[in-house]
This record gives structure tokens, C-alpha cells and sequence, in this order.
């Protein structure tokens, strides 16, 4: 090691003394000596030695608590990436747990992926088992990403809002779950550093401007309630802190809630930290007597833990000087959960053993989420899953027996059914809040009373609609699982139909004696043994067509570009006539033409002309069912005539639209009030109830194109309640 080095591992050595554990000092040396020589030559983008960044990411690991196989798995978690250094190189010289955090920690980045969103989620997807086997990984992913974060400045500036974005959504949400606040706290603050420069200032500015006001006002504040407590519980021995609210944590409050900075209550708190939790309870009555309670502003979590077993009481008040602030109320223990999370508590440290409890309920979601993916072929699904299953805000609802069910913000009491039981899901008809029947889109507010209507009627299951209506992850997968266990016949058929729709839709069309094969070699990138499976999987939502039909359409384009496609008609090379309909028929004159009701062409479908019997032409769109695939084999070719449509001419033509809804009232008003709003012409409207509590709303409209309709369609998605809007032939 050169001098630079050298004074790098003292200060290191130096960080590991004042944590005053019992370190394999030699071992880290070693590590470091490794780190230091693997990564020699290397530099960062910063222009700085590429080993400062280990370093960097083993002192902030230090700074957890963290034990000595941690610490030199963060000094060597990028060799195995970066350079030649082998995971069974790093087994041989460091063990089998270094071995294993250094892996787990490393990206999956050598194996082809058709996105770079499918690497993520694999490389997630890995990290996740790796930390079902030992939570470290994710705590020196954590340091690694944070000191990423802390040296952003060096990256052109759209890799600093990639960088930021996938912080925001995976990375803070996990360090929140895991409860390690400093580190959420601060990967948040530098994402939003990034990704809106300006409102990050203005709030910097405003919290500099009045730091010295604040730091008054709190340390007043202090003065009195130390002299309080002090009078009235003597023997209580207690600490006394002062707390700024995070700059996202504003940010998220100004702009996204729309508050102004003179609304936000808890910018300022004071922490009082003291020995039991009865003296919890009894420091809260005398600060309500001390100070004025806002209403609705008081919080218990220490008989109602965060999922993350974040505890404490937080109660808004107000100042006599008319000052509103927090105060937050919690034991010595509460306290070190709330610092430290995980890595307080971790079954490594002290003897905790493996089977500890309290550490297994903790890593629970970790399992929910590796579990969810079991049911979906999907990887980049588990993305999702973190961004909604670990929000940052939680909603609490109440069974009717009083026990409390935490779900994420936006839940619906599909959610909350699954969450009491998959038997209580799958036999769900209905649901009741606060003894008032609604509908089961209905988002879950905390403190509501969820009583979950039941059947026993034998072959009762959920619908397929509910994949829309769920939002946690667990929910979707248990309603997967039904479907995958229960209707397969229907889930094949039903897979079989969207497949083929899809493949309609984006004008692929297969020879039929090539589609065995054709489908054979699709149900094997999806990694499913046949077509049966590969259909079954569409049908109960494994697999999303939005996801694989791109690589489809490209892998069929590549194959068949090259092929002159079968003639749909001879092009007859005589004048064209034009229809009032806005049709042009090549080859005929001075003949009637309609529109086909089957199919109902709009301008802007590939349609084609039939010459019928005493009837004119009539028009099809290409691919509607009674349009033969290859004209050259149907029964009387030379009856199929080119047409297209007059670009010139602008006339209006009929469609019919079917709206799926979620049952509610008011559905037939907003469908029309919408379709007004566009100055569209609605000739019929009806409304029935269909099964599973939803609603099908069809109506018949008057359009100028498929755009248009296309614009029309997008419009009634809007509207509340809608899952499916499309057209259909009458």
C-alpha cells in the first residue's frame, strides 16, 4: 500500500475502534489489501483511485454496526464485477459467508436481456433470494447505492436521473422497510437533489432562513418540558432531542399534497426518549396538558408498530406562541430500532440466533415478494411489487373481531380480504365499512371497520377482474394461484383467444401450417413446457402479452420481410369509383357499396371489397372473420376486389363500444356526460349488471375514424371504475 492507502485503512481501523465491537481486524486488512490490488488502474468517473468507493461503502457499514464479514464484503463487492477476482477465489481466501454477500451484491449483467428493465429486475430478483439467505446483502447494497448517490455529480446528467428514479423506487422504499431512517433519508434527499434541482433549493433556502428561529423555538421548548417532566415524574430519567423533517419528506408535502411550507405541522419535533413505555404513555398526558392537541393528529405506533416495527407515539401541538410542532414519544430501545432498523436487531450480531422471531417476521416481505413472483412469469413485475407492497405510507383497517390489518396506500378491500386469509379472499362476495355495503374497488382508509362478505357455495372463486382491482402484490399472486390451480380449461381457452386477438391486432399473421411450430417455439421463451401451459399462463396472468408481444412482432418481421407476402387481389389497374360511404373500389364503376356489419369498417382499417349477388360491394375490414386468410384459395377469388378508403372525403360512420365497469352509480351519466363533452352523436346506450358485481355499458356512437374512436376510447377509460373499454360488431 502507498502512503494515500495506507492513511485510508487507519482512518478505517480507527471508524471499527470507536464502534467498540470485537472485529477480525486481519481479515479486513486483508480485504482491503485486495480490494486495493484488484481494482489498481481502475478509475471512477470522478478521476479518483476506483478503491475509494469500497472504502467509502465499508465506512458508511461501520457507521451501522456491522461485523467484520460484512465490512470486507463491502470492500470487495465490486471485484467480482470489475475485475478478474472470482466468487470461489473470494470463498477460498475469505470464507463461505464473504463469499456469499459479495455475490448476492453483484449485478446479473453478462447474460443477454431483450431490456435493460429485464436486468434490473433480474439482478433485484437475485439480491432478494440472496437476502432470504442473510440480510447483509441488502444492507451493503444500501451503502453502496448511498455513496453512488453521494458522488452522483460525476455522471452525465440523465444517468443522474436514471440513478435517482431507481433510488426513489427501490432503494429508499427498502431501507424504509428494513427501518434504517438515516440511510432512506438521505438516498432520498440526494435523489430529489437531482431529479428537481430548483424546489430542492427553495426548500433548502427556507429551512436555512429560519434554522436560527427554529433552533430558539426548539431549544425553548425543551427548556419547558424538561422542566415539566421534571417536576411531575422525578424519577424518570429522559432525553431530549430536536428534529428537522427531511427535505423529501417536505418536498413530497409542498408538491405533491399541495401544501405550502407554513402548513406542513412537523418540520419541527422534539423527541423525548425515555426508559419504559408506561412513562411513554404518561410523558403523552402531560405534553397534552402542557400544550393545545391538534385534532386527528396524534398517531400510536407503539401499539400498532410500522410494518417496518418502527415504534412511537407522535402527537401535533401547538406552542403558546401559536407554534405548531411534534413531538415524538418512544423508549431508549424504540429509539435504536428507529436509527439502526434491521441492522439493530439482525440474527448476527450477539448471539441472536436464527431462530429469532421478531427478525423473521421482519424479513417476511421479502418472502411475500419472492413469492408473488412464483405466479408470473414476468421479472420486471417484481419492481412493481416493491414500489407498491413497500410504500412509504400505510393505511391500518380493522376486522370486525378488532384485529388490525396494515396494507399499503390505495388498497382495496380485495387487498384487505386476501390480507386476513386466501380463504377469505377466494370466497369473497362483497364487503361492508362501517356497516355500510361498497363496492370492491373500494380503497381502504386507516381506522375503517372491513367486515368481508363470505359464500360457501362450492365453486365460488374470485374473478379475473380483481388482477385490476388488487394492488398488492400478495393479493394479485393468490388470485393467480386460484386460477392457475382451478380453471385450467378456462385459462387455456381463455389465454388461446387473447393470444390470437393479439396477434391479430398487430397484423401478424402466421401460415397455418407453420403455427405449431410457431407456437411451440413462443411457449419456450416463455419458459413453459407447451402451448397448453403457455395459454394457461396468459389465461390466469402469468404472463402479460404487453410484455412478450414486442419480441414476437420483431422475430416475425425479421422472418417474413424477406418473403413476398400471398396477393390479397390482383390490382386491377382501371379507374376507380368512389362511394358515398368514402370508399374507393378499384376496377368498378357506377356501383352500390356498403359497409359490412359484421366487422364495421372505420376510415383508417385495411379493408377489402365483396362483390355480392344483387347487392353491390360490400366492405370488410382485412381481418374480420369472414374475409378468407389467402384470397387465392377461397371458394370464388375473383369476387374479392381492392378498396380503400377517399382521404379526401370526411363522413361520419357508425361503432359500437362495450365499457366494462366496476358497479357503482352514476355509470350511465358519466358515459354520457364524457361522450357530450366530445361533441360525439350517441344513437343508443344500455346498462346491464353482469357477473361478479360489475357493470357492461354499450352504446352506439357516430365516428370519423378509428383515431377518432381510438381518442374516444381513451377518454371513457378515464372515468372511474372503467377496467376495459372495446369495440365490438353488432
Amino acid at each position: 500500500m502507498n502512503e494515500q492507502q495506507l492513511k485510508d485503512y487507519n482512518e478505517l481501523y480507527d471508524c471499527m475502534t470507536k464502534v467498540g465491537s470485537n472485529f477480525d481486524f486481519d481479515m479486513v486488512k486483508k480485504a482491503f489489501e485486495c480490494c486495493v490490488t484488484a481494482h489498481e488502474g481502475q478509475k471512477r468517473m470522478s478521476n479518483e483511485d476506483y478503491y475509494i468507493h469500497p472504502y467509502n461503502v465499508a465506512k458508511i457499514i461501520v457507521s451501522l454496526g456491522m461485523d467484520s464479514q460484512s465490512i470486507a464484503a463491502a470492500l470487495l463487492h465490486d471485484v467480482v464485477e470489475d475485475t478478474q477476482v472470482t466468487v470461489s477465489e473470494i470463498k477460498q481466501q475469505f470464507g463461505s459467508e464473504v463469499a456469499l454477500l459479495v455475490d448476492g451484491v453483484t449485478k446479473i449483467g453478462r447474460l443477454n436481456f431483450s431490456t435493460k428493465e429485464q436486468q434490473q429486475a433480474e439482478s433485484l430478483r437475485k439480491m432478494l433470494i440472496a437476502m432470504g439467505q442473510d440480510i447483509r446483502v441488502i444492507i451493503i447494497k444500501l451503502a453502496d447505492r448511498l455513496h453512488n448517490m453521494r458522488t452522483i455529480d460525476s455522471l452525465p446528467e440523465q444517468k443522474q436521473r436514471d440513478k435517482s428514479v431507481e433510488t426513489l423506487e427501490i432503494y429508499a422504499p427498502i431501507a424504509h422497510r428494513l427501518g434504517i431512517r438515516p440511510v432512506k433519508e438521505e438516498l432520498e434527499d440526494l435523489a430529489i437533489k437531482h431529479l428537481d434541482p430548483i424546489a430542492y433549493k427553495e426548500i433548502e433556502n427556507s429551512l436555512s432562513l429560519r434554522s436560527q428561529e427554529r433552533n430558539e423555538v426548539l431549544e425553548d421548548i425543551k427548556s419547558r418540558i424538561e422542566k415539566r417532566l421534571s417536576e411531575e415524574m422525578p424519577n424518570v430519567k429522559a432525553v431530549y432531542q430536536g428534529r428537522v423533517k427531511s427535505i423529501h419528506g417536505i418536498y413530497r408535502k409542498m408538491y405533491i399534497q399541495g401544501k405550502d411550507f407554513d402548513e406542513i405541522y412537523d418540520i419541527y419535533a422534539i423527541r423525548i426518549i425515555t426508559d419504559t413505555v408506561a412513562d411513554c404513555y404518561n410523558i403523552l398526558g402531560i405534553m397534552h396538558d402542557m400544550f393545545r392537541p391538534i385534532p386527528n393528529r396524534f398517531k400510536d405506533y407503539i401499539s400498532t408498530p410500522k410494518p417496518n416495527m418502527y415504534q412511537s407515539l407522535h402527537t401535533t401541538v401547538i406552542s403558546r406562541e401559536g407554534i405548531p410542532f411534534e413531538i415524538q414519544i418512544r423508549t431508549f430501545e424504540m429509539h435504536h430500532t428507529a436509527e439502526y432498523g434491521i441492522a439493530a436487531h439482525w440474527k448476527y450480531k450477539e448471539g441472536i440466533t436464527d431462530n429469532d422471531s421478531k427478525m423473521e417476521e421482519r424479513l417476511a416481505w421479502i418472502r411475500q415478494i419472492l413469492d408473488s413472483q412464483s405466479t408470473t412469469e414476468d421479472a420486471t413485475d417484481i419492481v412493481r411489487s416493491i414500489k407498491v407492497d413497500l410504500s412509504q405510507e400505510d393505511v391500518f383497517a380493522v376486522t370486525p373481531k378488532g384485529d388490525v390489518i396494515n396494507l399499503p396506500v390505495g388498497s382495496t378491500v380485495v387487498d384487505f380480504a386476501f390480507a386476513i386469509h386466501s380463504a377469505v379472499g377466494i370466497k369473497m362476495v362483497g364487503a361492508k365499512v362501517n356497516g355500510k355495503i361498497v363496492p370492491i374497488n373500494h380503497e381502504v382508509k386507516t381506522g375503517e371497520v372491513i367486515e368481508i362478505l363470505t359464500t360457501n357455495q362450492p365453486g365460488h372463486g374470485p374473478s379475473r377482474d380483481w388482477l385490476n382491482i388488487a394492488v398488492t402484490s400478495s393479493a394479485k399472486a393468490k388470485i393467480r394461484s386460484w386460477f392457475k390451480k382451478e380453471k385450467r380449461e378456462e385459462n387455456i381457452a381463455a389465454g388461446k383467444l387473447e393470444f390470437e386477438r393479439d396477434l391479430r391486432r398487430n397484423d401478424i399473421v402466421i401460415p397455418p401450417e407453420e403455427y405449431p411450430e410457431f407456437i411451440e417455439e413462443v411457449a419456450r421463451r416463455a419458459r413453459q413446457a407447451n402451448s397448453e401451459e403457455f395459454y394457461a399462463a396468459i389465461g390466469y396472468g402469468g404472463i402479460l402479452l404487453s410484455k412478450i408481444m414486442p419480441r414476437i412482432k420483431e422475430d416475425f418481421s425479421k422472418k417474413y420481410s424477406a418473403q413476398k407476402q400471398p396477393e390479397i387481389v390482383p390490382i386491377i389497374q382501371n379507374k376507380s369509383v368512389k362511394s358515398s360511404d368514402g370508399v374507393v373500389v378499384d376496377g368498378i364503376d357506377n356501383c352500390l357499396i356498403k359497409l359490412s356489419k359484421c366487422c364495421a369498417p372505420l376510415p383508417g382499417d385495411d379493408i377489402i371489397g365483396f362483390i355480392t349477388r344483387g347487392h353491390g360491394v360490400s366492405i370488410h375490414k382485412r381481418d374480420c372473420n369472414n374475409v378468407p386468410r389467402d384470397i387465392s384459395k377461397a371458394e370464388e377469388p375473383e369476387r374479392w376486389v381492392s378498396a380503400h378508403w377517399n382521404s379526401t372525403k370526411s363522413e361520419e360512420f357508425t361503432s359500437t363500444l362495450k365499457a366494462m365497469f366496476i358497479n357503482r352509480d352514476g355509470i350511465v351519466i358519466d358515459v354520457m356526460n364524457t361522450v357530450n363533452a366530445l361533441h360525439v352523436p350517441v344513437h343508443s346506450i344500455t346498462a346491464c349488471e353482469v357477473k361478479g358485481g360489475n357493470c357492461s355499458v354499450v352504446l352506439t356512437i357516430s365516428t370519423k375514424s378509428v383515431e377518432h374512436l381510438k381518442s374516444i376510447i381513451s377518454k371513457i377509460e378515464k372515468i372511474s371504475g372503467v377496467f376495459n373499454v372495446e369495440r365490438i360488431n353488432q
